[in-house]
């Protein structure tokens, strides 16, 4: 597994090791590239800092809170367009962005007579939220501004108000996985315990590390109410703040992302008792397995059972049929957290594409060992790759698609290599049986989009052809397909609707309503 060195960082001669090929038979002992350490100087990263971990990724998609950035206006760029984190609130949380818009008068003079008129202002123009999350910036952090003491202040002049303050300045980590952290443990240390939780079943648990990406949150929910688990909380996708508060009554803490959000879990462990299981949403395989484990904990089997046979009858043979067009077909999987090995062996089983490349901005190395082993041979590996890096890895390895991030994905189109959203989706939610099809949907799509095909023509110096008429994208995909794939009767594009959670809200949950635990007293 020999080391990587990009032409383009010649100059940088450290970045050799963060950049790995994998060989045949090799084993992650052979070479790791190193992660989760300061940038190097001059490489021009593409990473989110420490601030960016704890807001835009953890504390925004909470759902009834004004999250406020004491900082500059610029530190809070995210909306609905970046992070499509959805709630069932009207999208409060990512329709409205607060900030203080410190200045430089501010960081001579400080900012917290400022920050309180700001926090109070945000109160009065919002008089039905209650909750409200200060978030410290590098600028806040720099010049001392007291925002716990602030925060106080406020909570005592107006009573019926809450405020959770979050100390994670952008300079706080190597990376955005140190704002992860810290926010992790500042809100098990201020707000876990404050707050009673009404328990509507025998079996619940908090979903962690879920962030309801354009309705992931609700599939995952409603496959847990149809065995009767009730979901305390989600930290943090479509949560509320007083349910999160309460995650201390929670039965069992299923983990979706790792990366972001075991910290809370392990500490729930030490503190509470509350044990703590790690699932997989993504992919018919790893989705049944986790809830055939969420399942086994609460002694349900039965009832995991038929919820998976039930969603495989329905949505394998659209899935085969997108399989069937994509194999062979190479992707580089940038997403930058933990979808690097959410997806990298699952994507090829299920939707026979080869991952050609892996490569993480902020993981550290238990994000690339488990990518590395479940991606194939000959892949290439990137820790914290910067645009030119990038660049000449897809000139290198020639992708037919990669799942990215927006700032990397338009720098690929610019050289003609279709993209899709890893961070935010094209046309999710992509969590479930029906959303891993509507992932499907979205690779085929991209990768047979017959204004791709036009793209790479340069109107400059190649001849435009004029005998083509209207071409499809199945025209592009069946070309070469044997007759027996092209004209089955058993396998079937995506079926489901455009908004596929509709009616979600009006569902029933028989199992939902209180009964006596497995073994209990009559």
């Amino acid at each position: 597994m020999p080391y990587h060195l990009f032409k383009c960082s010649e100059c940088i001669p450290e970045r050799k090791e963060h950049a790995v090929i994998k060989g045949p038979g090799e084993t992650l002992a052979d070479a790791l590239p190193l992660g989760y350490l300061n940038t190097i100087p001059g490489t021009i990263s593409e990473r989110g800092c420490a601030y960016c971990g704890a807001k835009h990724v953890i504390g925004t998609p909470m759902k009834d809170v004004i999250h406020l950035s004491h900082g500059p206006v610029g530190c809070t760029y995210d909306t609905l367009q970046t992070k499509r984190y959805i709630s069932d609130n009207d999208n409060f949380q990512i329709k409205y962005t607060f900030a203080t818009d410190m200045k430089e008068k501010h960081i001579v003079f400080g900012a917290e007579k400022m920050l309180k008129q700001n926090i109070v202002e945000a109160f009065k123009a919002f008089p039905h939220i209650k909750a409200m999350t200060i978030y410290q910036t590098c600028a806040s952090a720099l010049i001392g501004d007291d925002i716990n003491a602030i925060a106080a202040e406020v909570m005592e002049e107006m009573p019926g108000v809450d405020i959770f303050v979050c100390n994670s300045p952008g300079f706080g980590g190597p990376s955005q996985s140190g704002g992860h952290h810290k926010i992790n443990i500042a809100w098990i240390n201020q707000k876990v315990g404050t707050f009673e939780p009404e328990i509507k079943s025998d079996y619940v648990i908090n979903y962690v590390g879920e962030y309801n990406i354009q309705g992931d949150q609700v599939v995952m929910d409603d496959y847990f109410k149809r065995m009767g688990i009730q979901v305390l909380s989600t930290f943090t996708g479509n949560g509320s703040y007083n349910d999160l508060r309460g995650m201390h009554r929670a039965h069992l803490n299923v983990l979706e992302c790792a990366r972001s959000a075991e910290y809370i879990c392990n500490e729930l462990r030490k503190r509470y008792g509350t044990p703590r299981l790690d699932i997989d949403g993504f992919g018919f395989g790893p989705l049944g397995a986790s809830l055939r484990k969420v399942a086994l904990f609460f002694g349900i089997e039965d009832r995991a059972k038929k919820i998976i046979e039930e969603e495989t009858a329905r949505w394998k043979p659209e899935l085969d049929w997108y399989a069937a067009r994509l194999k062979g077909k190479k992707v580089c999987l940038w997403p930058g957290g933990s979808k690097l090995w959410h997806w990298a062996h699952v994507i090829h089983d299920e939707m026979q594409v080869d991952v050609v490349s892996v490569y993480t901005k902020f993981g550290h190395q238990g994000d690339m060992e488990k990518g590395i082993s479940r991606c194939e041979e000959g892949a290439l590996a990137i820790d914290d790759p910067n645009e030119l890096e990038g660049l000449e890895a897809m000139d290198m390895l020639e992708p037919d698609i990669i799942f990215t991030g927006k700032r990397p994905g338009e720098v690929a189109k610019k050289i003609r290599v279709p993209y899709l959203n890893a961070h935010a989706y094209h046309n999710g939610p992509w969590k479930g049986f029906e959303g891993w099809v509507r992932f499907a949907r979205d690779i085929y799509n991209a990768v047979y989009s017959p204004i791709h095909e036009l793209s790479k023509l340069d109107i400059s110096k190649d001849e435009i052809p004029t005998d083509k008429g209207f071409v499809t994208r199945r025209m592009l995909s069946d070309a070469n397909l044997p007759e027996e794939v092209r004209d089955s009767t058993e396998m079937r594009p995506y079926s489901g609707n455009f908004d596929c959670l509709a009616g979600y809200e009006d569902r029933e949950y028989p199992y939902m309503k209180t009964q006596p635990a497995p073994g209990a007293a009559a």
